[in-house]
């Protein structure tokens, strides 16, 4: 799997898990250096508090639109040590 965004692919991996559609990529298949750290976090009653990060790529940024678990609930271990993406990330195969 693949995921792009603005031309440039941000992570690659054949190990992906999917939680309620999203493919969740190992953090050791990013290209670190498009994410900048945001402050922005979320709750999920089941998961736990997702952080996020925003992508740079080409002079344009697109808001919070990487996120991972650090610490997810033993329902989502699944996803520990991986990132998702949504707002306009492309995920192919």
């Amino acid at each position: 799997m693949k995921a792009t965004w603005n031309g440039v692919t941000i992570a690659e991996s054949d190990d992906t898990v999917v939680v309620e559609g999203n493919h969740y990529f190992p953090e050791s298949s990013l290209h670190t250096q498009y994410l900048v750290e945001s402050d922005h976090t979320s709750f999920c009653p089941w998961k736990g508090t997702a952080h996020y990060h925003s992508l740079v790529v080409g002079g344009a940024t697109n808001i919070n639109c990487v996120w991972h678990y650090p610490a997810p609930k033993s329902a989502a271990i699944q996803i520990k040590g991986r990132v998702a993406f949504w707002r306009g990330v492309e995920i192919t195969d």
